[in-house]
Order: C-alpha cells, then sequence, then structure tokens
C-alpha cells in the first residue's frame, strides 16, 4: 500500500521540475519518488524471475538488483559529478554491510536468541568481500606509487589501470554467478531457497515486463531531476554533495531491499538475509562500480577507481573487515547487529562532519 501513496510524489516531481521550483523542494520530492519506484522495479524482477525458474530467476535478480542505483549513478556521471558517483559507491557498500545487514541481524536477534545461516555460502560471499576491498584499495596506491615513487602525471595510467580493473571484476562477478547458480549450488545453497517456490507469480510476464520497464523509465526520470538539484539542495540543506553521495543516495536506492532483508530477518530466514544484504554490496562492488567505469568510457565522462580521500578508503575496509568478523560463524545475535549500526553511526558523523 505505501509503495501506492508514495508514487504520488512522481507527478508532484514533475510539476515542480515544469515550474522551475527551488531546487530543494526538487531534491526532496524526486528522491521520495525514487522510492516506490526502485521498490516496484524489486517487484517486476520477482515477478519475472518467479515465471522463468530458479537459475533463470537468480540471475534475473543478480542483474538487476542494483538497477536503481546503477541508473542513478550513471544519470550522475553523465552530469559530470565523478565524487558524488563515487561516493554513492562506497555509501551503497556500506549501506548494505553494515546498515542493512546490522538492522536485521539486531531486529532478528531481538526476537530469536540465536540465528544461523549457511556458513559455506557467508565465506564465500566474505572472500569475495575481501577481493572487492583489494581492487579498491589497490587503485588508490597505484596513484600514490605513481605521484611518490616514479614521480609521474598519474591521470592516464589510472585510467587504463581502471578500465583493466573493471574487466576484471566483471569477469569475477560472472565466475561468482556461474559458481553459485550451476556449478556449486548446493554449497552455497541455504535453508530459505525455497523463497521462489514460496511466492508464485502473480504477474503475467507481459506486465512484469511493463512494470519493469516503467519503472526503469521513472527511476531515470527522478534521478536526472535529483542531480538536477543537488547543488542547490546541498546549499540550502548545508549538506556537501560528499555526505548526499556517501549516505543519502544509497538510503534511496537501496529501500526495497532494506526492507526486504530485514523483513526475512525478523522471519527467521537469516540466509535470504545475509544474502540479499553482502550480496548486494558485493554487487555494487564487482558490477556496478566496473559498469560505471566503463560507462564513463564510452560517453566520455573517464572516471576511475581511485578513492583518494582515505576517509572512504578506511571505512570500506572497516564495513568488511567487521562483517567478515561476524558471519563467518553462521551464526549471529543481536549484539552483534548492534555493533554493524554503532559502525555505521560512527562513520556517518565521519562523513557528516567532513568539510565541504
Amino acid at each position: 500500500m505505501l509503495n501506492y501513496i508514495l508514487l504520488v510524489f512522481v507527478p508532484i516531481a514533475l510539476v515542480l521540475e515544469l515550474l522551475h521550483a527551488p531546487g530543494v523542494w526538487i531534491f526532496i520530492v524526486s528522491a521520495l519518488a525514487l522510492l516506490p519506484l526502485a521498490s516496484w522495479m524489486g517487484r517486476a524482477t520477482e515477478e519475472l524471475a518467479a515465471r522463468t525458474g530458479s537459475t533463470v530467476g537468480g540471475l534475473l535478480n543478480a542483474t538487476f538488483g542494483n538497477a536503481a542505483e546503477l541508473i542513478i549513478a550513471g544519470v550522475a556521471l553523465a552530469a559530470g559529478k565523478l565524487e558524488v558517483v563515487k561516493a554513492s559507491i562506497t555509501g551503497s557498500i556500506l549501506s548494505n554491510l553494515l546498515l542493512v545487514l546490522g538492522l536485521s541481524i539486531f531486529l532478528g536477534g531481538l526476537r530469536f536468541n540465536t540465528q544461523r545461516f549457511n556458513a559455506n555460502s557467508a565465506n564465500i560471499m566474505a572472500t569475495l568481500l575481501v577481493l572487492s576491498m583489494v581492487a579498491f584499495l589497490l587503485p588508490a596506491f597505484f596513484d600514490l606509487a605513481e605521484r611518490t615513487y616514479f614521480r609521474v602525471d598519474p591521470t592516464l595510467p589510472d585510467l587504463d589501470f581502471s578500465h583493466a580493473a573493471a574487466i576484471v571484476l566483471v569477469l569475477v562477478y560472472l565466475a561468482n554467478i556461474w559458481f553459485s547458480l550451476r556449478t556449486h549450488r548446493d554449497l552455497v545453497s541455504g535453508r530459505d531457497e525455497t523463497h521462489l517456490e514460496d511466492h508464485p507469480a502473480t504477474w503475467s510476464v507481459p506486465v512484469s515486463i511493463g512494470v519493469l520497464a516503467a519503472a526503469t523509465v521513472g527511476v531515470a526520470v527522478m534521478a536526472e531531476f535529483l542531480v538536477g538539484s543537488l547543488e542547490a539542495a546541498t546549499s540550502v540543506l548545508g549538506l556537501s554533495e560528499f555526505f548526499v553521495g556517501i549516505i543519502l543516495i544509497p538510503l534511496v536506492g537501496n529501500a526495497a531491499e532494506h526492507f526486504a532483508a530485514i523483513g526475512f530477518a525478523i522471519k527467521n530466514k537469516m540466509d535470504l538475509a545475509v544474502q540479499i544484504a553482502i550480496g548486494s554490496a558485493l554487487q555494487i562492488a564487482l558490477l556496478v562500480a566496473p559498469l560505471l567505469i566503463l560507462l564513463g568510457w564510452i560517453i566520455g565522462r573517464p572516471m576511475n577507481l581511485v578513492f583518494q580521500n582515505p576517509l572512504e578508503l578506511a571505512a570500506l575496509a572497516a564495513s568488511i573487515i567487521a562483517t567478515n568478523a561476524v558471519v563467518r560463524d553462521g551464526e549471529t545475535n543481536w549484539l552483534e547487529g548492534f555493533l554493524l549500526l554503532g559502525v555505521y553511526v560512527l562513520l556517518g558523523f565521519a562523513f557528516f562532519f567532513t568539510p565541504r
């Protein structure tokens, strides 16, 4: 019901944009409009997945799971907001690993003393998280080596290295999909694997495709409004574009997945909750980020993988280390969730007080 109600913000945003209303109002309303649109994208993808079987359905969910975030970041990239794009990449990983997983474990732990999930699957995802951390740290050290050791202009080598790294990350992502859905499905499947079977499709394929297409167009339009009003909104609200990119935009783009993961945890379906939270973070790191690098290469908005803000790199490392510590044993309690939330709040304060 809430998704229907929030859709009212879509025409409101269109009217505000046509009337050239103050940027802060366009920003707020378009952000609210993105919430139901992203949710409808997820619902349509699930409906298609239920129609196509577990293997193809899993591939659909893996491919379109973060489509809204990719569209929003792509619009920002086309507008030349490179730092906002990089911040949104970092923020999406942080919000999934610390906020979503933390809330899921905390709220689920309040209801159930100890919650268990597939440790094999969690360990594989934890290992991929470490690879993701290396993929984001290495370009920064590569850039630092160029500046201090080789003493050369790092601009071109940074781009070349980032393009190569993006291709490698996409290949790793595809290999993980093949591993999870084909060769080692029994190893990574959990007790909640029958989720698609328990929720049969209620929409026809044409309806699902139509809703997915309409929601995608809506997300693209609202993202255009959001990015276009970003500068005016940050000026009025007293926020930095970096804070908006790393905290607010990921919350808007990931809202549907946030609620889904928390809902499964409260029902003691921790396999699904962990897969949604960590899987979404992995998709951002291994697919969305490299696709944005390659997209920038294609459209003439070159962007590298060098995160020069040490706070971002420290936050990524902290979130991945904390997540690894929590999920390695295949069981959780409410205190572990509370600790993850504590790390997210600390990082949020650090980002908020970062000079504009």
